[in-house]
């Protein structure tokens, strides 16, 4: 008998193994086993948020070299070789699987690969494995942690089921060249980041999005901005997908009513990803689904006793970083659950911050403009250049793209939203989301000291402009 069975060794699946027995828990060691049906780390470190990152990261130095010159360093023989940003990337997510699976060897946490089904039957809760070594062998627990992640989402656009030059993001990360013409298929934040990366390796990149926007969570005076800064790409806009013959993307706008079409070696779906409901016994268990995904309480908790669900499964914000914090909520329930105490942890979404790592990066947290206005809420806003400070005209010049944009309750002074378009992007918004989540006044950041010269100096620019 297990004290915790987890389904799923991604993000959400593995800090929660590692938080039940970890020292600052200072209880009684409990017993836990994590099922994982393809590779711990899950999506986010496999084939998601770090390999991204690493190619990313090096289209970015490519880019930089490339324009040394205007600082006076001189590299007119850069290149690079995708060979060996491949290698770099997977040497990089080898180091990191093999760090997560000795991080439950230090915890105690017994690992089985293969395909976990959840059963129901009364008060108890068992977990048979389907496949692999222990194909057929059932544990029982007394918890069930449900982490069974995403995959992406297929539109049934015609033409493009078992089409060899329709790839999802998982297949793009292992291409053997760059292509000389890239379709995106969906603006979201994968897409725009695999059209960053392509792009600026010499792709030539079309995006068409559906929506009258891209990055839906993005303040729309930033998502334009990062439009115009994405100068290698061509966006279209409001834009539904036809079919698909071959190579070529057929599509009509709202806007103009004919159809268009864009030719492409490799064709990127991207149009996002949705909760993996299927496989593990959701239905059959009586798991209450919602449209969103597995429905949970502000504690992550199922509608059945004993079970709980976080990260993407659930649908209620599908980032690594909110699954972190999902599982921690979750595990300080369980441990109560499990010493028959009462938890007070609960989960917050008002200032999760989220990110998109492309050239420029941009981030946020909190409500945009546009969201805050549809909420009935009096607002007050500043936007301001990253030219303010100092250090990024120094780093980038003063042509480089970068605006930071504070939303104010008018009512209240209080800081309800921060979104930020530029280098450090990602670094900074934490720092945001903290404000945001501390429900800190203008008066408040006024009163703060920030280092200079650095860029987050924006911030508290803006927010002097308040």
């Amino acid at each position: 008998m297990y004290d915790l069975i987890i389904i799923g060794g991604g993000p959400g699946g593995y800090l929660a193994a590692e938080r039940l027995n970890s020292k600052e828990a200072g209880q009684t060691e409990k017993k836990v086993l994590l099922v994982e049906k393809q590779y711990l780390g899950g999506t986010c470190l496999n084939v998601g948020c770090i390999p991204t990152k690493c190619l990313l990261n090096s289209a970015k130095l490519y880019l930089h070299a490339k324009e040394a010159g205007q600082y006076g360093v001189h590299a007119e023989s850069a290149g690079f070789n995708l060979e060996e940003m491949m290698a770099w990337k997977s040497k990089t997510v080898e180091t990191l699987c093999a760090g997560v699976a000795s991080q439950m060897r230090r915890n105690k946490v017994d690992v089985i690969k293969g395909t976990a089904v959840l059963e129901v039957d009364g008060s108890a809760r068992r977990v048979k494995i389907t496949d692999g070594d222990q194909a057929g062998t059932v544990h029982e627990a007394r918890a069930v942690l449900v982490a069974a992640g995403s995959v992406p989402a297929m539109p049934p656009i015609p033409g493009a089921k078992n089409n060899p030059k329709v790839l999802d993001s998982t297949a793009m990360l292992s291409v053997k060249e760059v292509p000389k013409k890239l379709c995106v298929i969906g603006g979201g934040v994968i897409g725009i980041e695999f059209a960053s990366l392509f792009s600026t390796l010499g792709s030539e990149v079309t995006v068409v999005e559906m929506l009258d926007e891209i990055i839906p969570p993005m303040d729309k005076d930033h998502a334009a901005l990062m439009r115009r800064a994405l100068k290698a790409v061509s966006f279209h806009l409001g834009s539904k997908v036809n079919r698909i013959e071959n190579g070529t993307v057929y599509f009509t706008s709202k806007d103009k009513g004919t159809e268009e079409s864009a030719e492409a070696d490799i064709i990127l779906m991207a149009a996002g990803r949705k909760p993996e409901l299927n496989g593990w016994g959701a239905k059959e268990a009586g798991i209450d689904i919602g449209p969103r995904g597995v429905n949970v309480d502000e504690r992550l908790r199922t509608n059945i006793s004993g079970v709980w669900a976080v990260g993407d499964v659930n649908g209620r914000s599908m980032l690594a970083h909110s699954a972190y914090r999902m599982a921690e909520v979750a595990i300080n329930d369980i441990r109560a659950f499990l010493d028959g105490t009462a938890g007070s942890d609960h989960m917050r979404y008002s200032a999760i911050p989220w990110a998109v790592y492309s050239l420029p990066e941009a981030a946020g947290a909190g409500l945009t403009e546009q969201e805050a206005v549809s909420s009935g809420i009096s607002i007050k806003k500043s936007s301001v250049p990253m030219t303010v400070s100092g250090r990024f005209i120094a780093e980038n010049g003063i042509r480089s793209p970068g605006n930071v944009k504070v939303i104010v309750n008018a009512d209240t002074e209080a800081i309800i939203g921060i979104h930020i378009l530029g280098p450090c992007a990602s670094e900074m918004i934490w720092g945001a989301s903290a404000l945001i989540e501390n429900e800190m006044r203008v008066r408040d950041v006024k009163e703060m000291i920030f280092p200079h010269p650095s860029v987050s100096e924006a911030i508290r620019e803006a927010v002097w402009n308040l």
